[in-house]
């Protein structure tokens, strides 16, 4: 068979009819003919002869030699073994007899061939597939086969095609890995062999588009550790033109909506609460620089501003629009835009594609209107944007961030006020903002391709509850992600779904299973709670990667570092057992009575100067990529509430006296939090605290003047070690892919 052999039986089987009782049966390769095509593409398949006659079927089992495996196949029969058209270890003639009459009283002679095969012996089976996923295209799956795919779903996806990388992840994913080694006096499985049909697989996808589906299952792994297809399946489907990305985004562009120089605020209003003041008020308490103008058909004034009651009165060109009118105004405008080279429209407006058909069709006459007169739609239906580099705050979250390198985009408007009022209250600096809206022109990807080039930005921090195009998602994730940390939060979970496809490889996929794959593969960091997002943007932006996973915890207190190595060991962090060389340094600064373990306990001693100089042994130990420490920090708050107490009871304590001892132990914390900062400055390894207890004082990152690093202390140990975990999961990735 060659490859136009096989595109003409694809062809064929295409327009061949067949139903059941009028109903259709999906299109589909038999088990034969579809091992022909897997052994064109380098994946070994068990050795077969094909017959229909009975005496021909016993020559081949005697040429064979018993036992021998016997299926019956149907066009019309896709699972034989549901069907008892399998089966296994025939010892004689005349078993061979009796089941090609149980077979055919099965599937009511509705059987074309029957095949005959070796008994191939393996104690371990897998499972290989392919199938098309409407978003990300194909997609390759591997785990445990045989009777327990479906039951365990022990299975991993990567979408294809593959690399080496992909699928040795694949290999590590799976629970069932130790199958992979030496197992119960058989060999451990031949790698090079297994990453064979899972490249074929991915080949295959890519050179014959009409296959949907491939179902490989059993994959024998026999006592050497080679590995051989036994079963095969292959769905087809006529190709459909999918729609790929409606407009072209000139990223240039969208990046000078971040930086106006002039803006049209259109629906200005003087009511307070309604979108038309309040944007407009809160970009105006800035010290935004641009030009600002009023645009409503009352005209008169607002926030004793001249107020033009169209565009066109406006003699000055403008950069960017801010729109709050009505939905079906809004496509009026565009005349007036375009001859003001108006470059982005801020679409503030709902009532759009978010409403339903009516609002989807005005949703796309206004967004090729604005295109055609080169105008970029920001929305519509989004909460605003902001640039704390320039002082730009247009958005709904009256919350003002502090510059920094961390971009944020949400396809929520809530979520995007909480975390920017988060940033701002935990000092995180943002490098800009953006309420991304019904993404009718700039989807996420634009702004994801768009902060890829930005010399500012170091992370890029998603929210994100669907994509338009998850092809274009995973390439661009996957080449930002080799320039600078990914970091998202899915929303919207999607349920499993009725499958309509036939093939079990497929009813094994779900929608969120193939986007965190996707996001695994192209080296996103994902996270499940809101906060985490900016955990991990405070840590990228503030702290050297780690160059390993190994831990090193230091703790005011004992139960603290129990609970953060279980919480580290349960992350896939390490926390190893501390040297002889270190243990005896640490004899010297430490009483007789300290852990002399990782976790180091250094037992609540008062001297101020054993917290830095045991931090500071821990990080030039070599075997440690990184640093925990648990308590210093945040004991002003004990302190505080301490003193209260002293000062009611106590005559004998004066409030200067008291006040002097809190004053020393908040200069302690100050000088705590500098030192952190020079010593991951010069070891170059990432150092996370936690505080004791917090406060309204209390922050994420703590900067001091003159240095790349910042000290980063969380509320609790479990945001810690999240933190690290993710970012040692990027540095894994990016050494691995870069």
């Amino acid at each position: 068979m060659k490859l136009t052999d096989i595109q003409k039986l694809i062809d064929a089987r295409l327009k061949a009819s067949s139903k059941i009782n009028s109903i259709p049966i999906p299109k589909s390769i038999p088990e034969d003919e579809a091992k022909k095509i897997f052994a064109l593409f380098n994946i070994p398949v068990v050795e077969e002869t094909r017959e229909t006659d009975i005496d021909q079927i016993l020559s081949a089992c005697r040429e064979t030699g018993f036992p021998v495996v016997l299926k019956g196949i149907s066009t019309n029969i896709l699972h034989k073994t549901e069907k008892g058209l399998v089966r296994v270890g025939l010892n004689d003639e005349s078993q061979v007899v009796n089941a090609v009459k149980e077979m055919n009283i099965s599937a009511k002679d509705d059987i074309d061939a029957f095949l005959i095969q070796p008994v191939v012996s393996g104690k371990r089976e897998f499972v290989a597939g392919m199938f098309k996923d409407p978003q990300f295209g194909p997609v390759i799956l591997f785990g445990l086969g045989g009777i327990y795919t479906e039951a365990l779903k022990d299975i991993v996806f990567k979408i294809a095609p593959l690399n080496d990388v992909d699928m040795e992840d694949m290999f590590e994913q799976i629970s069932a890995k130790k199958l992979l080694k030496d197992f119960r006096g058989e060999r451990a499985v031949k790698k090079q062999e297994l990453k064979k049909i899972l490249k074929g697989l991915s080949d295959i996808a890519f050179a014959f588009p009409n296959i949907k589906e491939i179902d490989i299952n059993p994959v024998i792994i026999q006592p050497d550790g080679s590995p051989v297809a036994v079963d095969g399946l292959i769905m087809l489907e006529q190709t459909r033109q999918v729609k790929n990305k409606c407009y072209d985004i000139d990223l240039a562009k969208l990046a000078s909506c971040y930086y106006p120089k002039s803006l049209a605020f259109i629906g200005a209003s003087s009511t307070p609460g309604k979108w038309g003041h309040m944007l407009l008020t809160n970009t105006l308490s800035r010290d935004y620089k641009g030009k600002v103008y009023l645009v409503n058909p009352r005209g008169g004034e607002i926030t004793g501003r001249h107020v033009y009651t169209s565009v066109s009165q406006i003699k000055e060109d403008i950069d960017l629009a801010v729109v709050t009118i009505p939905a079906n105004h809004v496509i009026d405008l565009i005349p007036d835009l375009k001859n003001k080279n108006v470059k982005g429209l801020l679409l503030i407006t709902s009532g759009f594609r978010e409403i339903g058909k009516q609002g989807k069709n005005l949703e796309e006459k206004l967004t090729k209107a604005a295109y055609d007169a080169g105008i970029l739609i920001l929305g519509p239906n989004t909460m605003g944007i902001c640039n704390p580099h320039i002082d730009f705050y247009c958005n709904a979250a009256h919350a003002y961030p502090r510059p920094g390198s961390t971009a944020l985009v949400c396809q929520s408007g809530n979520m995007g006020t909480q975390l920017l009022a988060f940033a701002e209250q935990q000092d995180i600096g943002i490098r800009a903002f953006s309420g991304s809206g019904n993404e009718a022109m700039v989807t996420i990807e634009d702004y994801m391709e768009a902060f890829e080039i930005d010399a500012l930005t170091k992370t890029v921090v998603l929210y994100i509850e669907s994509v338009k195009d998850g092809s274009r998602f995973f390439k661009s994730a996957a080449r930002v992600s080799r320039q600078k940390p990914v970091v998202v939060l899915k929303g919207g979970r999607t349920s499993m779904g009725e499958k309509a496809a036939a093939s079990h490889t497929g009813a094994m996929a779900s929608d969120t299973r193939i986007f965190n794959a996707a996001c695994r593969q192209a080296g996103i960091i994902q996270v499940n709670q809101p906060m985490e997002l900016l955990d991990l943007s405070a840590v990228f932006s503030a702290l050297p990667l780690p160059k390993g996973k190994r831990v090193a915890i230091m703790t005011l207190g004992g139960g603290w570092g129990v609970v953060t190595t279980d919480l580290c060991l349960e992350h896939g962090l390490e926390v190893p057992g501390l040297s002889k060389d270190i243990i005896e340094r640490l004899n010297k600064i430490l009483p007789p009575f300290w852990s002399h373990g990782n976790p180091v306990d250094i037992v609540g001693e008062n001297d101020p100067g054993i917290p830095k100089t045991c931090l500071e042994e821990l990080l030039r130990w070599d075997g440690c990529d990184a640093v925990i420490h648990l308590g210093i920090h945040g004991k002003r708050v004990l302190v505080k509430k301490m003193i209260e107490s002293v000062l009611k009871t106590d005559p004998a304590i004066d409030k200067a006296t008291a006040n002097l001892f809190k004053d020393s132990i908040l200069q302690f914390e100050e000088d705590y939090t500098q030192y952190v900062i020079k010593l991951t400055q010069k070891y170059k390894k990432p150092v996370l605290g936690v505080s004791l207890l917090t406060d309204e004082i209390s922050r994420t990152l703590y900067r001091l003047d003159g240095y790349e690093y910042k000290s980063v202390f969380f509320p609790s140990p479990e945001r810690a070690v999240k933190a690290l975990w993710g970012m040692c999961r990027y540095s894994n990735w990016w050494e691995s892919n870069s």
